[in-house]
């Protein structure tokens, strides 16, 4: 064996082991409970509560306690792990699948690497700062500042709504059972997942689409002080003549979503 694959060799054994594996499922637990919690913000909008009814505002909420605080830390790391095995997936995974299916599925692998990247580093920060709340600059007013600010904000808009339809696409058309090893299981227990991953799968879309439409909107108007975040749609839909209902399903959806991540950390393919 050359040397040049050494690295390589030791990078697929340690992204493919157990230990890996099993933070990766503590990851996906971790990542349920966060949507629970989002589920339980979002259900406050309508009624005027403040808080922030998004992934750093839920990942605030449990930091407001020192055992809170640990958990965090807990929650960082099975969600670095969880990136890792997706980046394994993305790499090594899908033998004997067409070339164009492998390409798609790997874009999804890396899609979800992203994602849990993006919430370990939240998670890492709130954890470090203790759940204090952030003073710095919005996320608009720091991106509409930067060279081609106004492009960046709406291709990232665009990106949201992309991701958010196809979260909506992957629950309507079952693509999350790919990723279950269900076999062996009641034929009522696997009703029961295709049934929660479906409803979960797409509220999480109809939730994520909303801060990408407002950062398309904010591009649009190059408004540096336009509220863009997940909060701000939220409380926006919230406003509306059917707020309340609507409100209430997302918060159900997103529930659901939560419980499905825990299925999933049972039998997600290894």
């Amino acid at each position: 064996m050359s040397t040049l694959s050494d690295p390589a060799d030791a990078v697929h054994d340690v992204a493919r082991s157990k230990p890996v594996e099993l933070l990766g499922r503590v990851g996906l637990v971790a990542y349920g409970v966060v949507h629970l919690l989002i589920a339980g913000l979002v259900i406050q909008v309508p009624f005027g509560d403040p808080e922030q009814a998004d992934k750093k505002g839920a990942l605030q909420q449990i930091a407001s306690t020192p055992p809170g605080v640990v958990l965090l830390w807990i929650v960082t790391v099975g969600l670095a792990a969880l990136v890792l095995w997706q980046l394994a997936e993305a790499i090594w995974g899908h033998r004997g699948v067409a070339p164009r299916r492998r390409a798609l599925r790997a874009a999804i692998n890396l899609g979800e690497a992203l994602a849990f990247g993006v919430l370990a580093w939240t998670a890492g920060s709130v954890a470090v700062t203790g759940g204090a709340p952030s003073l710095s600059k919005s996320l608009a007013g720091s991106v509409l500042e930067l060279p081609g600010g106004r492009f960046l904000m709406g291709l990232a808009g665009v990106g949201l709504i992309v991701g958010g339809g196809y979260a909506v696409y992957r629950g309507i058309t079952k693509g999350f059972l790919r990723e279950l090893d269900l076999r062996g299981e009641a034929a009522r227990r696997v009703r029961g997942v295709t049934a929660i991953g479906q409803v979960g799968w797409t509220a999480l879309g109809a939730v994520y689409g909303i801060p990408g439409v407002l950062l398309v909107v904010a591009a649009v108007r190059f408004d540096p002080k336009a509220p863009v975040g997940l909060d701000a749609g939220l409380q926006a839909v919230g406003r509306g003549p059917f707020g309340v209902p609507v409100m209430i399903a997302l918060a159900l959806g997103l529930v659901a979503f939560g419980v499905y991540c825990f299925v999933d950390a049972r039998y997600r393919k290894a």
